[in-house]
């Protein structure tokens, strides 16, 4: 079934993050799709995340779209102007790639070529008015397309922002429903106060949320992700939990398993993550029960 029927049904789903390889040999990407075939709804493949240069997301996604999988192609505005960003949607969609999730893109000083310049011709409201526009049949500067595209657009909510914040968080998320988002990942939560206050205020929106479930697998890597990534805050029962584990690693599987059974009562399904080591994440659905 395609991503934007199952987002009309009322089945709970799993979307899988997929990391291209760094380099062409795709032989392990490939292995561990294989893993999530028939047990994830769809799999979403960054663009060059945490600004490390790696393989692209569409020639990455049609690799996963030819060996069975759905695939969602991320689309993000640090590294194209806007005539790149309209060719590449349009070769997206040529290649039978119709899902898209539209991001800004992380910082280039967070990454390994800290020398390179952002773009930034779009943010992503514009970029999700300019697919807006191309499934119109025009291009940005008016002019008519031969053959028209037609996407499921997702976008970005940071569910996790505090106060005065989180209130800007949502005036612009109805402003990229408004553009055209019809669903949204936030990034890493696991305090389930904080994302039930989120789904409260934005449930007038009627719109699916996927919140992403990072795999744990150290304190130090929890304590890292609270610490320096905006709005993620992984709370203290959670850590001290993970540091009196004898087998970190598997307690990591199983909390990130108890996550996403906590969200079947508040959201539409997850974003499972799984950071260096997606032979895990078959492990996190086994505990599931998917």
């Amino acid at each position: 079934m395609r991503f934007e029927e199952l987002l009309d049904s009322e089945q709970f789903l799993i979307i899988a993050q997929l990391e291209p390889p760094k380099g062409t040999d795709t032989s392990q990407l490939l292995r561990c799709a294989d893993t999530l075939k028939g047990r994830v709804q769809a799999v979403m493949v960054p663009e060059m995340s945490g600004a490390i240069m790696r393989m692209g997301s569409i020639g990455t996604s049609f690799l996963l779209k030819q060996r069975g999988l759905e695939t969602i192609v991320n689309i993000n505005c640090r590294d194209r102007n806007r005539l790149a960003l309209q060719a590449d949607l349009l070769s997206a969609y040529t290649l039978g790639l119709e899902n898209l999730f539209v991001s800004e893109g992380d910082e280039i000083t967070s990454g390994d070529h800290i020398e390179a310049k952002p773009v930034k011709d779009l943010n992503v409201i514009g970029l999700l008015e300019a697919i807006k526009k191309l499934q119109k049949g025009t291009d940005l500067s008016g002019n008519d397309l031969f053959g028209i595209p037609k996407f499921c657009v997702g976008s970005e909510v940071n569910a996790g922002l505090q106060r005065g914040a989180l209130e800007l968080e949502v005036r612009e998320m109805e402003k990229k429903i408004k553009a055209g988002a019809n669903f949204f990942f936030t990034p890493t939560i696991y305090d389930l106060k904080v994302l039930e206050n989120f789904m409260k205020k934005v449930s007038p929106f009627k719109v699916p949320v996927f919140p992403q479930v990072t795999i744990l697998k150290s304190v130090g890597m929890a304590r890292f992700m609270s610490r320096h990534l905006e709005g993620v805050n992984i709370p203290e029962e959670v850590i001290n939990r993970l540091g009196k584990a004898p087998d970190k690693i598997k307690e990591g599987i199983i909390i990130a398993a108890e996550m996403i059974k906590n969200l079947k009562d508040l959201c539409r399904g997850a974003l499972l993550v799984a950071i260096g080591g997606g032979e895990r994440m078959p492990q996190v659905l086994d505990h599931v029960g998917i």
